[in-house]
């Protein structure tokens, strides 16, 4: 399949995808943390270049419940997030999946199809996160554990915070590229 992970610098979703025997890239405004297939500017400037699947991780800064107590002083900038979340969806691919965290996407747009956890896919952290998906079945929990700490705790109140908990989980990303990354019934017929 031919995979585009939408705003994701990490690599993560991307490498878990092309571990998988994938063509997979990753987009986003700044440069991929690893080396990788990676597209560095507007991902609205590729979606129609022919993808099977899009992974898309839109900027959460105007649109998580997390900052609500800003919400008042942000509304033009809400608004163009909510107008980015609503191009993604609309891209002219087949299979689709928009993660953001709890947030104004459920109220403004339409409700998240799942919530998932880290702690549903072998980590300890709780930082519930919705999935909008399009043509996907729901991700199924992989390795649940029974400690689940607030991802918060322990990141302190450093100047990359935000970009710390902006990555994927390497559970959940392999849980992506393993259930979403099979090959059709059509296309096994042709194989």
């Amino acid at each position: 399949m031919n995979i585009l992970v939408a705003c994701e610098f990490s690599g993560r979703v991307r490498d878990a995808f092309r571990a998988l025997g994938h063509t997979a890239i990753s987009c986003d405004l700044v440069e991929t943390e690893v080396p990788g297939p990676h597209f560095v500017g507007d991902v609205r400037d590729i979606l129609g270049l022919g993808w099977d699947l899009m992974i898309g991780h839109p900027p959460c800064d105007h649109l998580a419940t997390s900052g609500r107590r800003w919400f008042k002083d942000k509304a033009p900038e809400q608004a163009k997030a909510l107008d980015f979340f609503e191009h993604l969806w609309n891209a002219p691919i087949p299979k689709i999946c928009l993660e953001n965290p709890v947030g104004i996407v459920s109220t403004r747009i339409h409700p998240a199809t799942q919530y998932v956890e880290p702690w549903q896919f072998g980590h300890e952290e709780a930082k519930k996160t919705g999935l909008w998906l399009k043509n996907l079945p729901r991700l199924r929990p992989t390795k649940v554990m029974s400690r689940r700490a607030a991802l918060v705790q322990g990141l302190g109140e450093t100047k990359d915070r935000a970009r710390r908990r902006s990555r994927t989980y390497l559970g959940i990303a392999q849980a992506m590229a393993e259930q979403w990354g099979q090959p059709t019934a059509s296309r096994r017929a042709e194989a």
